[in-house]
């Protein structure tokens, strides 16, 4: 966030702040005698106030150390060996080098660099940022910052649900893994790939190695079989970000949901600027609170996982228009809108877990893969 964005951080903390307080005048200890568990959790979310629990000084230097590695993260680029101009951005052009080369070399070059560039400068600032999330959460009766976002899931036994969930899956993953690893094998040979070891993160088709859809081409199980990734096909048809949007936005449409207000293709910024701006483009929705303001900020390529994320403004492309679509749904839900408001309100303050995102744009995209959309 910039220098305006850690006064409006502030200001925010300011309110969470008062409101806590006013909870914690209100209700004092007697919530947790309340029949009602959801009204329960939402007393307890509110009272819990996080940075806001900070002296003023701790504060700002909380905010301003978020924004300076908020900086760091969406500046950092990469330039290509023995060069020091037409250096390489993270999107569009890391992401599309990690996506499409089958070059051994190129790809740990852009990974290996592209982490020196981003992490070593945020290892100092994050440590600190660990440090005073921690005191701040551990005022709200927290052991740390995680405790606290455990607490999101509401199971006293969430770890080894984990576990457990794992273990059902283990036998697939592995075999998944080993099938993807000797694919691996076959394309770059026993000297980079070990067949009794780790698979090289970077050779997975994207810089965090959580999705590997663009590897695809690589390891088809059934090559006789219709082919499921469309990237070539939306080339050959010249598609641009806002066209992947916009079929998006059809497929959400014949759900018989509402298209995306005039605001949001106005707004939104889909496509680099050419400007020669700095700009954050890590994929989110954002509702400006004026009921018909919302905007992505998601600079896609032409590529078939990066049109899956413009539905759903947290994953890109089909994954992006879900958030924004269904934040858009709600403000315009005519008698509805109250409740889910509300309801959205809820999952805000008790603690909606992070991981439903994710779930439901999961839902969303195995729709849209199962029937061709």
């Amino acid at each position: 966030m910039p220098l305006g964005g850690v006064a409006a951080s502030l200001k925010e903390q300011e309110f969470i702040q008062a409101w806590g307080q006013k909870a914690k005048d209100s209700f004092g200890a007697i919530w947790q005698n309340f029949s009602d568990p959801q009204l329960k959790k939402i007393i307890s979310s509110i009272q819990t106030l996080g940075p806001s629990n900070l002296p003023i000084d701790k504060r700002h230097m909380y905010n301003t150390i978020l924004s300076e590695m908020d900086n760091i993260y969406s500046t950092a680029k990469v330039c290509p060996p023995n060069q020091t101009s037409n250096c390489w951005a993270l999107d569009p052009e890391i992401t599309d080098i990690m996506a499409t080369s089958r070059s051994y070399r190129k790809l740990l070059y852009a990974w290996e660099n592209w982490h020196n560039a981003a992490g070593s400068p945020l290892r100092a600032k994050y440590e600190e940022f660990v440090s005073l999330s921690n005191e701040a959460y551990k005022m709200d009766g927290f052991k740390d910052t995680g405790a606290y976002w455990r607490s999101w899931y509401d199971s006293p036994t969430f770890e080894d649900d984990l576990e457990n969930l794992y273990h059902q899956l283990e036998e697939l993953y592995l075999n998944l893994h080993a099938f993807v690893r000797r694919k691996l094998y076959e394309r770059y040979g026993p000297r980079y790939i070990n067949l009794q070891g780790p698979i090289p993160a970077h050779l997975l088709g994207n810089m965090w190695a959580q999705q590997w859809n663009n590897i695809y081409d690589m390891m088809i199980p059934f090559p006789n079989k219709p082919n499921l990734d469309v990237t070539n096909t939306m080339r050959e048809k010249n598609w641009n970000a806002t066209h992947m949007f916009r079929v998006a936005e059809e497929f959400f449409t014949s759900l018989d949901l509402l298209g995306m207000p005039l605001e949001f293709w106005e707004g939104s910024m889909l496509e680099k600027p050419t400007d020669g701006r700095e700009v954050v483009c890590h994929a989110s929705a954002w509702d400006f609170y004026n009921r018909k303001d919302f905007r992505c900020p998601s600079l896609l390529s032409i590529l078939q996982f990066q049109f899956h994320k413009a539905p759903l403004p947290s994953c890109q492309s089909h994954c992006l228009l879900f958030h924004t679509c269904d934040i858009y749904q709600s403000k315009e839900a005519g008698k509805r809108i109250l409740q889910r408001c509300f309801e959205g309100w809820i999952f805000q303050v008790a603690g909606y877990p992070p991981a439903s995102h994710w779930q439901d744009g999961s839902t969303a995209l195995l729709s849209l893969a199962v029937t061709g959309g």
